[in-house]
């Protein structure tokens, strides 16, 4: 089958409730006023939705909670059950467990069984890889119905009692720029009417000589050694995203030999609300509209490309067009897909 006719039939999304926003965050960590304008002004998120309570640091939440939350809303919003899938996909960064996968739990959990399952250990990217990998599986010809899920559980590796005013820089940005959250896609080889189809998708590690700009660690009992769970090198997050966008953007245009101005809608990478501004700024101008979350939800990761998605199913016509771009900085991959609706 013709890949670029595979099609997105329904997306589903699930954040733990309440969100929490910055003042809630500057009480918690005994942080002042000025803190509290910092992470407005140069993070430029506003809530995020945790799955750990931060007064008691217990986790309310796993992935798997999220994830099977997602993917029942997927698949009832597609018309759908278990029972129709024949091909399952989990991306993440933050799996609840090492073995069993939480992609496997959570096919358990919608009774799933006999049939090929997979996870993707990846950041940002994963998501946009995961829908790579059904779209490729599907176009095969010997699976019909894919349910691709995507999330990520961050708060779980942050201390609630820890001193902010002590911690670098590069360790503190995680507290207030992540979130929790999951999403779902049900992905078809049917030709399903008003559905969209994913006419291109590029996932490329572009990381040789490049140090990581993300660390996330998984310790054991004795091998902390003093690191930090979770290392952000912002400013190199910075300088090489804007660029890295516009390269997946050209690509996805060049492929498909669409113009830019043909863009019916842009979803840029959400890894904060500033910095998606940036992103966006320094990008070919396209007249597209903006799908952007991360103001509201904090960068969830791998859940947050279902989020856009999710939105941009609600506004698109027949024969628009939209460029998703998504890039990973732990090693640096860039990742993007082109829809249109059909």
């Amino acid at each position: 089958m013709d890949a670029s006719q595979i099609r997105i039939a329904a997306v589903g999304t699930a954040l733990p409730d309440p969100p929490i926003d910055n003042a809630m965050l500057a009480r918690q960590f005994g942080m002042n006023d000025l803190w509290e304008q910092w992470v407005d002004g140069f993070i430029g998120t506003r809530t995020r939705h945790l799955a750990v309570d931060i007064s008691t640091g217990e986790q309310r939440f796993t992935l798997a909670d999220l994830g099977e939350t997602a993917a029942r809303k997927a698949l009832d919003s597609a018309g759908l059950d278990a029972l129709d899938v024949d091909l399952m996909i989990f991306s993440t960064a933050t799996p609840d467990q090492l073995m069993p996968t939480t992609g496997n739990v959570v096919a358990d959990r919608l009774e799933i069984n006999g049939i090929p399952t997979y996870q993707i250990q990846s950041g940002c990217s994963g998501a946009v890889q995961a829908l790579e990998l059904a779209r490729t599986v599907l176009a095969a010809g010997q699976h019909q119905t894919a349910l691709v899920i995507g999330g990520d559980v961050c708060a779980r590796y942050y201390d609630t009692t820890a001193d902010l005013r002590t911690m670098p820089p590069g360790e503190m940005v995680n507290r207030v720029l992540f979130g929790d959250g999951a999403g779902a896609a049900v992905l078809t080889t049917e030709p399903v009417p008003n559905s969209v189809a994913i006419r291109g998708i590029t996932t490329r590690l572009v990381g040789l000589g490049r140090a990581p700009g993300q660390t996330l660690e998984w310790f054991g009992l004795t091998d902390r050694d003093g690191r930090a769970a979770v290392v952000e090198d912002y400013k190199a997050i910075e300088e090489l995203i804007p660029a890295m966008a516009g390269e997946v953007m050209a690509e996805l245009l060049d492929s498909l030999d669409w113009r830019a101005d043909e863009l019916d809608f842009l979803l840029p990478p959400q890894l904060s609300g500033r910095m998606t501004q940036r992103i966006v700024a320094q990008l070919p101008p396209t007249g597209a509209r903006e799908i952007s979350c991360v103001v509201e939800t904090g960068n969830t990761g791998n859940g947050l490309p279902y989020l856009q998605l999710e939105r941009l199913l609600e506004q698109m016509k027949a024969g628009e067009r939209a460029i998703g771009i998504a890039v990973e900085s732990s090693k640096w991959i860039n990742a993007g897909y082109a829809l249109e609706r059909v």
